[in-house]
């Protein structure tokens, strides 16, 4: 449903709920920026040193799922801890990129990284504002959309262990680009019809729907603009 939508009990009640909205909105959008900051300083920091995140990356992505089902979780309500635990994320989520920035870099594709953040962020921000302004009802995705992600993750895991097939991985990476950009739609106008308690965790929805688009436009338009 879009905002204008909304069935308020008096003018003046709706007025206050569509300000509040509003604020939350872009406190929301403020905090998506910011990680995205955090993110391009943590593969900065550390893309001199592409081979050892490499060695680490386990490691480092159990960092990350730590601090996204437990560090935010534990300071959610907890002014200061939560924004530090949301940016410690994304700063993660950012040294994780590193090999695969490093890898798109050294073959001579550094341009891909640059026309794969800027397709993202047009396709994200179409995605938010049909979300927004739809008349629709997306609140019942939910449910598919976690199966399918359920489907996606086990799919991925057993060709990497696998099959290693380059044609699965093609259509795995596509399907995820997919999935997520649905996702999109489906957390913006959660956020708008006021499903979030706060923007940090508003915040964080988005930026993983993002970040997964970010990192299938990458990796799709370093296979099909690479020289091989």
């Amino acid at each position: 449903m879009a905002l204008y939508d909304r069935d308020y009990t008096s003018a003046e009640t709706g007025y206050v709920q569509e300000g509040a909205s509003v604020t939350f909105m872009k406190q929301t959008y403020q905090l998506l920026a910011a990680s995205m900051i955090a993110a391009a300083a943590g593969a900065y920091a550390t893309m001199d040193h592409a081979a050892l995140v490499m060695q680490y990356k386990w490691f480092i992505f159990g960092a990350e799922l730590l601090v996204l089902f437990f560090g935010l979780s534990m300071t959610r309500g907890k002014a200061g801890l939560n924004l530090a635990m949301l940016f410690l994320f994304t700063f993660l989520t950012g040294v994780s990129l590193v090999p695969l920035l490093a890898t798109l870099i050294n073959a001579g594709n550094g341009a891909v990284i640059g026309n794969a953040f800027l397709m993202t962020a047009v396709l994200f921000g179409a995605l938010s504002l049909f979300a927004i302004n739809s008349r629709s009802d997306f609140s019942s995705w939910g449910k598919p959309l976690f199966i399918t992600l359920i489907v996606v993750i086990i799919a991925s895991l057993v060709n990497y262990f696998l099959l290693q097939s380059p044609i699965m991985h093609i259509v795995i990476t596509a399907g995820i680009l997919l999935l997520f950009s649905i996702f999109t739609i489906y957390d913006t106008q959660n956020i708008a019809n006021g499903a979030y308690d706060s923007p940090v965790d508003a915040a964080v929805s988005l930026y993983i729907d993002f970040l997964n688009m970010f990192t299938a436009l990458l990796q799709l338009l370093g296979i099909f603009g690479g020289d091989d």
